[in-house]
């Protein structure tokens, strides 16, 4: 009976397994969820960099709350995992077996595809629908797309793209035939059921993991996994790809901060203390000290040593390595003179290094 759960195994289902080995019972179940989600909660910012969880951030940010706790139900009556605390869970020896047998996607990058993943499947899905319909001469049909910023986009493309109809249609599917002969990780048919063409409309999500006689969580994950792998292959080499290549030249992948955030970054540049900050913000001291864990864990040359000396840095990596946690009340406990700020400071500057 396990044998045959076991065979229908969900990508979504492995990566929980995942991050539930990678947290190590220090967070609880709905940290996987916001995780996923792509909650921007400094927790889970943070999270995903210290537990080395962040090509899943944000790759199913659909995902209901009673979607996720039946996952999680079922997960429970398979025996994959057992509960050990408050919403706290841990592997089985079955669940870490079938870990071991069904990897996590491995072209998932929700940190840094996720933020304009939609904005490339509009592009791509409009780029094709209109470049079919050019080749057979037909001015008369709807739009797959509705969004006017992706219109206008692809009308000054094609005009730079200096390319004739034929050979452009010719173009684009010789790339895309290319990038997936790069791997045997992706089913093309995951994306291409969804391609609208001349005189033919692409299926709905939920069509296609019918067709596909996928469950829908699956899907999902599967159709993100395959954007995502495009998105690489096309970057790492984007001169093989000329086509696919002007679908995201414009495409901003570095942006890691939050709007608030990088208003407090503003101002830190400025001179402002943290203290300063807060009250010109008019936001708690806890809001502005958040923002700070995260410029630690993501704008490159941030020093953390105005706010945390040397050797406490020093004293506060030694405990947490000792003591295999990230857990702060455990390191606080251990080191009095650090306050709960500094200890998250140190983490996310040098935590998810010392773990690697």
């Amino acid at each position: 009976m396990k044998k045959n759960v076991v065979g229908h195994m969900l990508q979504l289902e492995a990566i929980i397994l995942y991050c539930l080995t990678q947290l190590n019972n220090e967070r609880t179940i709905y940290s996987i969820f916001h995780l996923i989600n792509g909650k921007k909660s400094s927790q889970t910012i943070q999270d995903a960099h210290l537990f080395s969880l962040k090509r899943f951030f944000g790759i199913y940010d659909t995902l209901t709350r009673d979607s996720f706790d039946e996952i999680i139900h079922s997960m429970c009556k398979n025996e994959w995992i057992n509960h050990c605390g408050e919403q706290q869970y841990i592997l089985t020896n079955t669940g870490k077996s079938i870990l071991e047998s069904h990897p996590v996607p491995p072209y998932l990058n929700g940190w840094g595809y996720q933020p304009f993943t939609s904005l490339f499947w509009e592009r791509l899905s409009l780029f094709i629908q209109v470049t079919s319909n050019l080749i057979f001469g037909e001015a008369r049909y709807q739009p797959i797309q509705k969004n006017k910023d992706v219109h206008l986009w692809l009308k000054a493309a094609i005009k730079e793209m200096r390319i004739s109809r034929n050979e452009l249609g010719d173009m684009v599917f010789t790339e895309l035939i290319t990038c997936f002969d790069e791997t045997e990780e992706i089913n093309p048919a995951i994306l291409v059921f969804r391609l609208t063409g001349f005189e033919q409309i692409g299926l709905t999500s939920i069509q296609t993991a019918k067709k596909l006689n996928m469950d829908i969580h699956d899907y999902h994950i599967g159709f993100i996994h395959t954007l995502h792998f495009l998105l690489q292959t096309i970057m790492r080499n984007p001169a093989r790809f000329r086509i696919l290549a002007i679908l995201i030249k414009d495409l901003n992948q570095n942006d890691e901060l939050t709007i608030s955030s990088r208003k407090t970054l503003a101002l830190l540049n400025e001179g402002y203390s943290p203290d300063m900050i807060a009250k010109f913000r008019k936001l708690k001291l806890s809001t502005i000290e958040d923002h700070f864990v995260e410029f630690a864990l993501s704008v490159n040359h941030f020093s953390i040593d105005p706010y945390v000396d040397k050797e406490l840095q020093i004293k506060i990596i030694e405990i947490s390595r000792r003591m295999g946690t990230r857990q702060l009340k455990l390191i606080k406990d251990q080191l009095q003179s650090a306050t709960y700020f500094q200890i998250r400071l140190v983490l996310a500057k040098y935590g998810d290094r010392e773990w690697k």
